[in-house]
């Protein structure tokens, strides 16, 4: 496809999102869908960024059962008991949230085509807050391309 005049074109949203902490995945595929469909981009890249280092994005087949062994994974590997160093200088109890979004990240690419996420079938972009607290939550989608 050729570049238009104006060469690629660059949108950025805003997704908000109030959570509970402590796990809660929110699917923000349909959100996203719909902003690249109305910034007229059919060929390109969607960013997908959260600002926080207690909430992290990745792509999972958005069903009950899997929610929940994500959050017995998580539960697994950084559990809320556990004794985090973290808790020796701010004393918030999260440090638990803070390693469990280091292994998430972020952020996350996904390649557009034909105006449309180039997702799996069951495969959906998600946001999951880690923190010990609600929070609301902003996700900047920035979609580029032609």
């Amino acid at each position: 496809m050729k570049a238009p005049a104006g060469g690629v074109t660059v949108k950025t949203y805003e997704i908000p999102l109030k959570t509970r902490g402590f796990c809660d995945t929110h699917d923000i595929t349909p959100l996203a869908q719909a902003r690249l469909s109305e910034s007229g981009i059919r060929e390109g890249q969607a960013l997908f960024f959260v600002a926080g280092s207690t909430a992290g994005l990745t792509t999972v087949e958005y069903e009950p059962g899997l929610l929940k062994d994500l959050q017995e994974f998580f539960e697994k590997l950084a559990p809320q008991g556990g004794n985090y160093h973290h808790e020796e200088t701010w004393h918030d109890g999260n440090g638990f949230s803070h390693v469990r979004a280091s292994l998430l990240k972020p952020s996350l690419n996904v390649p557009v085509a034909g105006g449309r996420f180039t997702l799996g079938t069951w495969q959906q972009v998600v946001l999951v807050d880690f923190d010990n607290r609600p929070r609301t939550r902003n996700v900047i989608f920035q979609v580029m391309g032609l």
